[in-house]
């Protein structure tokens, strides 16, 4: 009966914390969320009130309507995330599969390669990018921010550990019904590869998304610029525009939310599958 008190009383505590938690991780949003409803003096007048006082609309107006640029940079982002993520879900899928499934000459050294791959920090890798993209002229296009991020090693190994603990006995079955190795991975697999490649959706497509080095390094014409180069115009040497920063930065945020709640059901699905035998 103690045990079992004792048990209840530490679960209620674990609930109380992760709802503290909770709620100092919200606050930073919900603020930017009231900033983008104020006018900028209200936000840098230095007083600590957290709802407006002078609500306004102002701020969505203005980048809607009277910042040329905004929706050219939101369909930008939109573009480069969306093809990225799906680039990602093929290759990385094809190549965790063949890693966990065929035979062929090297398989050992690809995969310690990848395992290598993994330590190296993305930040090394911006010069040599930049300096590849420049030799190929694919600096300041579409193909110059999606082709470096087609592949992801972090993915690749993931699919991998999925693949080495799917059930062999559903590939030996498609095998005798006539199916080869590619309708086996089309029409068995990947159906099936479901939470994980979910999983895998939606953290390719934040760091898409969010991403802010690769496209300031090899961007450079405003036409072509993602939404996080693009809110960085809104900076100035002498005055930043928070009001336009925060309103931009809610409908930024809006759509990898949406993509998150959409594939959460995922991931718990995910972690089973992905976290066995190597």
């Amino acid at each position: 009966m103690t045990n079992t008190s004792g048990l209840s009383w530490l679960k209620a505590l674990l609930y109380v914390l992760l709802t503290l938690y909770a709620i100092i991780t919200l606050i930073p949003f919900l603020w930017a969320l009231s900033a983008s409803f104020k006018p900028l003096t209200e936000i840098v007048g230095g007083e600590p009130n957290f709802l407006p006082k002078n609500f306004t609309l102002d701020n969505y107006k203005q980048i809607f309507l009277q910042e040329p640029l905004f929706w050219r940079w939101l369909f930008n982002s939109v573009a480069i995330a969306l093809s990225v993520t799906l680039l990602n879900l093929l290759l990385n899928s094809m190549a965790g599969y063949a890693l966990a499934r065929l035979r062929f000459v090297g398989k050992r050294f690809w995969f310690f390669l990848i395992l290598a791959v993994l330590a190296v920090p993305t930040q090394i890798t911006l010069i040599p990018t930049f300096l590849i993209l420049k030799a190929i002229g694919w600096l300041n296009s579409y193909q110059g921010m999606i082709v470096p991020s087609m592949v992801n090693a972090t993915f690749i190994f993931m699919m991998r550990q999925f693949f080495v603990n799917f059930p062999k006995e559903l590939e030996e079955a498609a095998q005798l019904d006539g199916l080869n190795t590619f309708g086996i991975f089309r029409h068995i697999v990947l159906p099936l590869a479901k939470p994980a490649l979910a999983a895998q959706a939606v953290f390719v497509f934040m760091g898409s998304w969010n991403n802010f080095l690769l496209p300031i390094v090899i961007l450079f014409d405003p036409e072509m610029f993602t939404l996080p180069l693009g809110l960085n115009t809104f900076k100035g040497q002498y005055i930043s525009y928070w009001n336009y920063i925060m309103a931009a930065s809610m409908v930024f945020t809006l759509p990898a939310l949406g993509i998150y709640a959409f594939f959460n059901r995922y991931f718990i699905q995910s972690v089973t599958f992905t976290g066995g035998k190597g």
